[in-house]
């Protein structure tokens, strides 16, 4: 209960921070420019023909939803991690009574709200452009599209964390989250959607965690998958929420025990 009686403090500070340096947050939210590019490289090669079951504007859709959830998910627990470990802030953190996973999970929602500032129009000027029968009809979808954008998040922030923990042993560990970012990048479907890909490659994207980073999300919402391969990958999504949760606190408690043994 003293937990979640901190939960609403913890969200007011992040928020606040958020605030406070809106200007970075705005630079970041600008940087995440890649699916509209992607639109426009696609939507010239879709042009000439539909590539598979995707013409123009279902390129439109599949960019402009993948930036809807690519604003929504994303996460800076490692850069905050390798800097408090390196400088040796991680100490005071250590000394609350409240799990350092916790704060800086409360710390990354908080600044939801500004980006939904951004999610959102972007979303309304979609809808308005591309039309609502580019979104999926199904209602059962649209109630799994918040939980699967939570499990996206949740992996996010985990596989973070677990980079971020190698901090204890390494001197920076941000060279193995842009190899990390790298992969996301290419099976994702942040770049290139997965169904492009030839069907013997795209059989194993299909289950790497990439694609429950972006790609299901945004398949979720655009009624792309029917209801038994939607289940099937939530479940999937969440037993990697499991996993990736657990190896971040592995990590995380063999990197204190060592923290602890050489004094920080």
């Amino acid at each position: 209960m003293r937990i979640l009686s901190a939960i609403p403090t913890m969200l007011r500070v992040g928020f606040s921070s958020a605030v406070a340096y809106r200007a970075e947050f705005l630079v970041w939210i600008l940087t995440t420019n890649t699916p509209l590019i992607m639109l426009l490289v696609w939507s010239s090669v879709a042009r000439e023909e539909p590539l598979g079951r995707m013409g123009q504007e279902e390129l439109g859709a599949y960019f402009l939803a993948a930036l809807i959830v690519r604003l929504l998910t994303g996460s800076w627990v490692v850069w905050d991690m390798v800097f408090e470990i390196r400088q040796g802030e991680i100490a005071m953190r250590l000394l609350r009574p409240v799990h350092p996973f916790l704060a800086y999970a409360a710390e990354n929602v908080a600044a939801l709200p500004l980006r939904a500032l951004v999610a959102l129009p972007v979303a309304v000027v979609a809808l308005a452009w591309l039309g609502a029968d580019q979104l999926s009809s199904d209602p059962l979808a649209w109630a799994f599209v918040p939980l699967s954008i939570a499990g996206a998040w949740l992996i996010t922030f985990f596989a973070m964390a677990a980079i971020g923990s190698l901090g204890f042993f390494w001197e920076s560990t941000l060279s193995v989250y842009d190899l990390w970012l790298g992969l996301f990048f290419v099976f994702s479907g942040y770049t290139v959607p997965l169904e492009l890909f030839p069907p013997e490659i795209g059989a194993a994207i299909e289950w790497l965690p990439f694609r429950f980073l972006l790609s299901f999300p945004v398949e979720v919402m655009l009624g792309l998958v029917d209801r038994s391969a939607m289940v099937t990958g939530f479940v999937a999504q969440w037993l990697y929420v499991v996993l990736f949760a657990l190896v971040a606190q592995a990590i995380w408690r063999a990197g204190l025990r060592r923290y602890a043994a050489y004094g920080g």
